[in-house]
């Protein structure tokens, strides 16, 4: 047994079984020896001082994204304020704001609707009071308002530099990962739309891959990219 895996088994045990070893941790052992990842199995991951759910199978949140709400924690005004979780997934990003700043109205948007119960469980979990919508449709196509911060965790990954592990492939849904032609497909949508859902002054957080900066900086708006906590070029600002 690789190591790694026994670790899984590990966390598995003690994450979900409290170290009581029965048929259903036999089971879910058995998933894990597939290729299956830990966070599925286990049904949640800790995230920015929250608990999410994964229910409905959404990208499982990612270290990267943590780093992103960390640094928009730094810069959100603490006064009521207003942001949209756009490409929301589990509604991870959101939910975390949420947390840290009670009085902030967070808005998610979201194609696949099968996650909105996900979310939905997320915010009740995680004892979110937060006013806050949850919208269906392809990015802004059911979104009526404007924002004083966007954030986003879009499809972004270039299926052409095949650098993506199997287990995500296999199990993580695609239409969360892959961008499709340089990865910039959602990307550019977002970025020749986003103006008319902010606030004037408002900010865009746009998650990347590195290789995406240089043509993401000639979009409108652009003001400058912050490198994660593996010192690689992963977020955009955009102001308007």
């Amino acid at each position: 047994m690789k190591d790694n895996l026994k670790q899984e088994i590990a966390w598995l045990l003690r994450d979900k079984y409290n170290g009581i070893v029965g048929e259903e941790f036999e089971q879910d052992t058995k998933r894990l020896e597939k290729g299956e990842p830990l966070a599925y199995v286990i049904g949640w991951v800790p995230f920015s001082g929250t608990q999410i759910y994964l229910d409905s199978k959404p990208l499982i949140p990612r270290p990267e994204t943590e780093f992103l709400v960390e640094t928009i924690s730094k810069n959100i005004p603490q006064e009521k304020s207003s942001v949209l979780d756009l490409c929301a997934g589990s509604g991870c990003i959101g939910i975390a704001l949420a947390k840290k700043f009670p009085s902030t109205n967070i808005d998610f948007a979201e194609i696949d609707e099968n996650h909105h119960k996900t979310i939905q469980k997320n915010l009740k979990e995680n004892q979110i009071q937060n006013k806050t919508n949850i919208f269906g449709g392809n990015l802004f196509e059911n979104i009526d308002k404007k924002y004083d911060i966007i954030v986003t965790n879009p499809p972004y990954i270039d299926s052409s530099l095949d650098r993506v592990p199997d287990s995500v492939l296999n199990y993580e849904p695609h239409i969360a990962l892959f961008g499709g032609k340089q990865g910039m497909e959602i990307i550019e949508k977002i970025l020749n739309e986003y103006k008319n859902y902010l606030n004037d002054g408002g900010i865009l957080y746009l998650e990347h891959e590195p290789e995406q900066t240089e043509i993401i900086s000639r979009f409108s708006g652009f003001e400058k990219t912050i490198k994660d906590q593996f010192d690689v070029d992963r977020f955009s600002i955009f102001r308007k």
